[in-house]
């Protein structure tokens, strides 16, 4: 007992005494102003995409799929991200003495989670039928990018001073300033310096580990367990709301209340709810169609007009639909003229090969 009677003196000598916070969140280069929450936003968002990339490429997919299909979802999901916040607190825009002008804001915060990825997968139901990409598949490999996309996302909240606990007095405990949410920077005092409106559980950072340590778990539940198609994306439907329910809790910002719990509260119950269905759904779904190989798309010869691959047989003769090489008729007239090299309209009625619809 003598030895951990020592530890927390000994863990609070290791730890800083504090975690501080910018005083100021927006620096102006001339007319423009960057602002550290788009910058963490836009950071995540890069960083997301590049490894979506590399999990589709590593399932066959060509290079830059993720971008084309995230042209899609990444619009539709900070148009769906605010307005989830918009619906859910609605009076600072909306209410007494509320600004409804800012619900453009989005500079100052307020993105929600729920209504990005909800929004966000419709956008990127859109791409991936677009560029023949399977749903499940994108959604899979999307699953990992998006959690660390959160991670870095909750940094923004760490630049506008906002999203955190109670107050505590732990090594870690994280120093708040009064904001000036209008000029992105902390109230300062007559002598210029920031006042300290003090310090509180850094819930913005939990919500970042819990994150990372999810997204880790994604891609080892990818590689080491045999899984259909959609279920990873399910595992982080389900385990997101998990972190989120403790860490709402410890919050200390204002948030509308149903049967005496937050908002986000409940509907984290609920996506948890959801992605058990949906990877009970998933496991009873077929895989999708494997995209061909890279080289073999490269390879492949262009159809002809006739809906064949304009291939010839061993002697040089068209094969019919059926695989079988089509009989051949010498001209009675040898001065006739020698039939061209495009295929004749006889050829015209063979059918088109099958191919996998996008999913």
């Amino acid at each position: 007992m003598s030895l951990l009677a020592g530890v927390p003196a000994v863990l609070g000598a290791a730890l800083p005494a504090e975690i501080p916070s910018p005083s100021v969140g927006v620096w102006h280069l001339g007319p423009l102003p960057i602002r550290g929450y788009a910058m963490c936003i836009l950071a995540g968002i890069v960083v997301a995409v590049w490894l979506t990339q590399k999990r589709l490429e590593a399932r066959g997919h060509r290079k830059g799929v993720a971008i084309d299909i995230s042209a899609w979802a990444v619009p539709f999901g900070i148009v769906g991200g605010r307005l989830y916040h918009l619906i859910t607190t609605p009076q600072p825009y909306f209410g007494e003495n509320g600004h409804p002008w800012k619900a453009f804001a989005i500079y100052e915060g307020g993105l929600g989670i729920w209504g990005a990825v909800a929004l966000g997968a419709v956008g990127a139901w859109i791409g991936c039928r677009k560029n023949g990409v399977a749903f499940r598949d994108f959604v899979d490999a999307a699953a990992p990018g998006l959690a660390i996309a959160q991670a870095m996302g909750r940094f923004g909240n760490w630049f506008n001073n906002e999203i955190y606990g109670a107050p505590t007095d732990l090594p870690w405990r994280l120093r708040i300033y009064e904001w000036d949410t209008s000029a992105g920077r902390a109230v300062v005092d007559a002598q210029g310096n920031p006042i300290i409106k003090g310090y509180f559980q850094p819930t913005f950072l939990y919500e970042a580990i819990w994150c990372l340590l999810l997204a880790a778990f994604l891609i080892w539940l990818g590689r080491r367990r045999p899984l259909k198609a959609g279920q990873v994306f399910a595992a982080y439907v389900m385990g997101y709301p998990v972190g989120r329910i403790v860490i709402e809790n410890m919050r200390s910002d204002s948030a509308n209340l149903i049967l005496g719990q937050r908002v986000n509260t409940w509907v984290s119950i609920l996506v948890f709810v959801l992605g058990i269905v949906l990877w009970r759904r998933f496991a009873r779904l077929e895989q999708p169609t494997a995209p061909a190989p890279a080289d073999a798309r490269a390879d492949a010869p262009a159809e002809g007009a006739d809906g064949l691959n304009g291939s010839l047989g061993p002697d040089g003769v068209e094969p019919s639909p059926d695989g079988d090489v089509g009989e051949v008729t010498a001209p009675e007239d040898p001065s006739a003229e020698a039939p061209s090299d495009r295929p004749n309209a006889a050829s015209g009625s063979a059918t088109e090969a099958d191919r996998p619809t996008p999913s």
